[in-house]
């Protein structure tokens, strides 16, 4: 079985003050810490998971700056067998549409029977590389997959929906599957394993090899900027009868009754 994954090395800004730099169009990043997108470790595991039962090859896609290739050590060093690093810095602005494009171009001439990303980016949340990718190879595509079992040329299929819903789904390959986190328990690299990744050879293609005029965004980012904050809560204080009718009041005022 051959697979693709797609990685993508991402800011972590969870447990971080996030701010917007001068161009208005971008976060300060130098204090930041990065690593691989939660949701593609949960879909590199998947992919090496497969590897594991099925044999074949494994090729992690990643298109960002050369210090996306520290990202794709790790997946190399988990038991990627091959990685390609797409020159961010060739494309310019990128939004979903385009990223999408250009994962196409690198894998286009690749044998896959499965390929793998994760279901959402948590630096811009677009949540749509996935699918538009899909689409671009012409390939069938499952979101949000939480189980994969495959036999033969078919792939049975689990996706949560909304409300705890779960969708099965019979799927034929090949296939794209954007993936959920928890899916799976994604693996820790062995110290062995990233010095012998480290020596590795990472494929780079950039403008030489894809065309930026073939390659169109359409969407184009005009501005970030932290939401102002406005009145959350008001506390009602007083005896029972006086907030319920403060309650009374304020309600009568909105118009609700």
């Amino acid at each position: 079985m051959d697979i693709i994954v797609c990685i993508k090395r991402v800011a972590q800004t969870a447990e971080a003050e996030v701010k917007i730099d001068s161009s208005g169009k971008d976060i300060i990043k130098d204090r930041l810490t990065f690593d691989m997108n939660e949701s593609d470790t949960y879909a590199l595991e998947e992919a090496i998971l497969l590897k594991e039962k099925f044999g074949g090859t494994l090729t992690a896609v990643s298109l960002g700056t050369v210090e996306a290739e520290d990202t794709l050590r790790i997946a190399l060093a988990k038991g990627a067998d091959s990685a390609i690093r797409i020159k961010a810095e060739d494309f310019q602005e990128l939004d979903g549409y385009k990223t999408a494009q250009l994962l196409k171009a690198a894998i286009k001439d690749l044998k896959f029977d499965v390929v793998f990303t994760g279901c959402i980016a948590t630096d811009d949340y677009y949540s749509l590389v996935g699918v538009t990718l899909a689409e671009l190879l012409g390939v069938p595509h499952a979101t949000l997959v939480t189980k994969i079992v495959i036999q033969d040329t078919k792939a049975q299929v689990h996706r949560e929906l909304e409300g705890g819903l779960v969708e099965h789904l019979e799927m034929t390959l090949p296939v794209l599957f954007t993936i959920q986190t928890g899916i799976n328990e994604p693996r820790y690299a062995s110290l062995i394993a990233i010095r012998r990744a480290a020596k590795k050879e990472i494929k780079v293609i950039g403008a030489s090899e894809i065309d930026p005029a073939n390659i169109q965004a359409n969407a184009s980012l005009e501005e970030l900027f932290t939401p102002s904050v406005g009145k959350r809560a008001e506390i009602l204080t007083g005896s029972m009868d006086e907030i319920s009718a403060k309650v009374a009041g304020i309600i009568k005022e909105k118009g609700l009754l």
